[in-house]
This record gives C-alpha cells, structure tokens and sequence, in this order.
C-alpha cells in the first residue's frame, strides 16, 4: 500500500495548492475540486478528466475510490495536514481530485437546436455563477455560456457552488457577448435578456420555441448596447415590497418558466 502523504511543504502538495490561481490552473490545465459531491460527479460522468484523488486516512469515501480505481485513476492518502494545504476550504471534506478541463467550444454547446441556454455576460461573483448553472442543470438547459469577462469556470468557489452540475450539461468560455448573441440567433434561437428594465413580464414571454437567456452582471445588469442585441427583453414580476432578485435567483425563476413551457409544449 502507498505511504501516506503527511508533509504539507511537499512539492506535489504545494504545486496542487496552487492551483487556486487562475494563472497557475491556465498554465497546467488543471484544476481542483473539493469534496466528494463534485469528485462523485466528476467520476461518474467524465472520468477520463480525472488525473488523480486525495484522500483523507480514514476517508469513508470508499465508493468513489472504488470509482477512481476501477478508472485506473492514482488515488494518493494523505493526513489532514496534507489535506488541509490541499483545498482553499476551511473545513476539507476529506476528498478531492485534481481534473482536466471540461468546457466545449461556443459551437458545440450550440449543437444541440432544441430547448434553451443560459448565458452568463460579465458574471463576477463565483457563487453566482455555479449556482446558476447548477439551476441550468436542474431546469434541463441545454448549455450554459460565459461570456470573456465572466468569471474562470475553475475559480474553486465555481467549481463547488455547481455542486456537480459542472460535469451535467455543455459549458462554453471565452467568447465575446456579440458573438455570444450572434451564434445563439444564427443557430435559431431567440435570444431573452432578462433584465429589471424588461417591458415583457416573465408569464408573457414567449418560450416554447428555442431560446437563450442572457443573464447580466450581479451589479449593474446588462448594458443597452447589450439588450438592444437581443430580440426581447424579460423582467421578473416583483409582487411585494423586494427591490429585486439576485442573479441567481432570478435566473432560476427563469429557467424554471422556460422548463414548464417545455413541458406544456410536449403535452400539447
């Protein structure tokens, strides 16, 4: 059996570590995720990204280090000083792995013509933009997009505020917003800015036929030159005293209403 790993100054441990940097994970292609949600997902749905698991001495994780092996995946123990220098998290879960990266091209998150997308323009936060692509998961979206000033995919809080969904569902990164609206019309979809300025309440909007979801920056939504791109602007009803939603909220109310107009749309 392998030696444990118990020296956090290892260099192993410490180039690992590093990889909370955006520059240090572009540089490798790497990334890490931490705990055994996303490791279970990651494992089940695109191991072949996997490039190796830590485990804690004493991890109850044997399901997926049983995953892991049966992938051919190095599964290394270590203490939970190793552990701990490991993650960027306060409190380890015991488990992570160190992967690949999973995001398609702006084409190939487009391939498929039915149903909806999400669009992240100039997302920041990071547990915004995990959480709402968890919820484009949930809801059935067909891909989710970030646009070139939204947040890194691999930021760690975007890795586990997606709580798996990471590996659910196409994510596309890198392009601009205009050509972001662009492949979205081109390949027939009518592109939904939902944003507070909208005149087309969210039950009025017309989604039973593809579309995309254009969703703004946390602070100060989307810009007109942005919205004017697109072929309708939506707001969310506010029906009490709330000034508004958060993005993630309001993205969620969204994708939501476009999942029931697809199921309206199969009953009919």
């Amino acid at each position: 059996m392998p030696a444990v790993l118990t020296n956090p100054r290892a260099e192993r441990v410490k180039d690992i570590r590093a990889l909370g940097r955006r520059s240090a994970r572009e540089r490798s292609g790497r990334f890490v995720v931490d705990g055994p949600q996303g490791v279970r997902e990651a494992l089940r749905f695109a191991p072949q990204t996997v490039t190796e698991l830590y485990a804690e001495e004493g991890s109850r994780h044997t399901e997926l280090l049983d995953l892991a092996r049966d992938a051919d995946i190095p599964v290394f123990r270590c203490d939970a000083a190793v552990m701990a220098a490991l993650v960027d998290t306060q409190h380890p879960q015991g488990i992570a792995a160190v992967c690949r990266p999973v995001d398609v091209s702006l084409d190939r998150a487009l391939a498929d013509l039915g149903g909806f997308v999400v669009v992240l323009a100039n997302v920041r936060d990071p547990g915004n933009a995990g959480t709402v692509i968890r919820g484009a998961d949930a809801a059935g979206a067909k891909a989710v997009i970030l646009s070139a000033a939204s947040v890194d995919l691999y930021n760690p809080k975007v890795v586990r505020s997606t709580a798996g969904s990471l590996w659910h569902l196409p994510i596309a990164v890198g392009a601009e917003i205009e050509q972001i609206v662009a492949a979205c019309q081109a390949a027939g979809r009518r592109v939904l800015a939902a944003d507070g300025a909208g005149t087309t309440l969210l039950p009025d909007a017309d989604l039973s036929n593809p579309h995309a979801w254009l969703m703004g920056n946390e602070a100060w939504g989307l810009e007109q030159v942005t919205r004017d791109l697109c072929d309708d602007v939506v707001r969310v009803p506010i029906h009490g005293h709330a000034e508004s939603l958060n993005l993630a909220m309001a993205a969620t109310v969204c994708v939501y209403a476009s999942a029931a107009a697809a199921t309206r749309v199969e009953r009919a």
